[in-house]
């Protein structure tokens, strides 16, 4: 962190430079902001107090519910924030704890999504073993083992992008201290840093993802087996919320990190981190709602209670 004393913070990008635009980013991110604040607190609420819903697969749930709460109060109050004060300014160490809030909170939400799939697998292929299986014992080590992995990854990405010298331009192309045009703007050579970032990325996305694979592998070869097409329907209702959040969790991640360089402008940066950054925290809980009965019926039990109370 020597590097402290040749740059001392960063420039944010703003959206734009006219008073009508500023104003439409700030009621779009607003919109967008408390639409997940919302959406997740609604989901944790639900879960909570139904005792019904205290298992394992709605244990994870909340969980990434508070990853996804996290993740966007990380970013986007912020933002808000330079489009009313028209600050842009970040220091160096404001930038270098939202960088490792951010890899913290994308890290932890694939490990989860991860452990997500690995609980549906045991809840269909081997469901009179479920409850020996993924006991509460077996939940929280899970779930601690995800939050783990997540610091120590973003320790390490963290440490790595702030060794490197700042001591030319501060301004960062993005609206948060994004690590890829962190990289860019140091005035040292990061080939082999960010080739180590890449390789590591590399390892704990295919990693997750073969995890995936592995148990819909074995979740639709079941599946394929039962004899009534209402159980298969069934059976595979309760996978599409967890295959729909997990696709569109990587696949705006990997498209944010993984544009090619002939692609990768200013608008193209923005509007990748937009789908990264805002879309997945938004449509989660949306996702879960719309396709789950359990959290409908819960979430109809609270507003019931919420109608009596006033």
């Amino acid at each position: 962190m020597g590097n402290q004393s040749i740059v001392t913070e960063f420039l944010l990008m703003g959206f734009a430079d006219d008073h009508e635009t500023q104003i439409l980013h700030l009621v779009i991110f607003l919109f967008v902001y408390l639409t997940a604040v919302v959406g997740n607190l609604l989901i944790i609420m639900a879960v909570t107090l139904d005792h019904y819903l205290h298992n394992p697969m709605y244990f994870f749930l909340v969980h990434l519910s508070f990853l996804d709460l996290c993740f966007i109060s990380t970013t986007v109050p912020k933002s808000i924030a330079i489009s009313i004060t028209q600050n842009r300014a970040v220091t160096f160490t404001g930038c270098a704890a939202q960088l490792f809030l951010i890899v913290t909170y994308t890290s932890g939400e694939l490990f989860l999504l991860t452990a997500m799939a690995y609980d549906r697998y045991v809840a269909i292929c081997h469901p009179l073993q479920y409850s020996m299986i993924m006991n509460w014992n077996a939940c929280i080590q899970m779930a601690s083992a995800a939050w783990i992995s997540s610091l120590i990854h973003a320790v390490v990405e963290t440490s790595l992008t702030f060794r490197v010298n700042f001591c030319g331009s501060n301004k960062i192309r993005q609206f948060f201290c994004d690590m890829p045009l962190l990289q860019k703007i140091s005035c040292a050579d990061s080939n082999v840093h960010t080739f180590f970032v890449f390789i590591l990325g590399l390892f704990i996305v295919t990693f997750c993802i073969g995890v995936l694979f592995a148990s819909y592998g074995y979740i639709f070869s079941t599946v394929l087996r039962i004899t009534s097409v209402h159980a298969r329907i069934k059976t595979f209702s309760t996978c599409t919320p967890h295959m729909t959040v997990f696709s569109l969790f990587v696949i705006t991640a990997v498209f944010s990190y993984m544009i090619p360089k002939n692609l990768s402008t200013p608008i193209m940066d923005v509007v990748a981190a937009c789908l990264y950054t805002l879309l997945p925290p938004v449509l989660n809980p949306i996702i879960y709602s719309l396709r789950n009965k359990d959290i409908q019926k819960s979430l109809w039990k609270i507003s019931t209670r919420l109608k009596h109370l006033l």
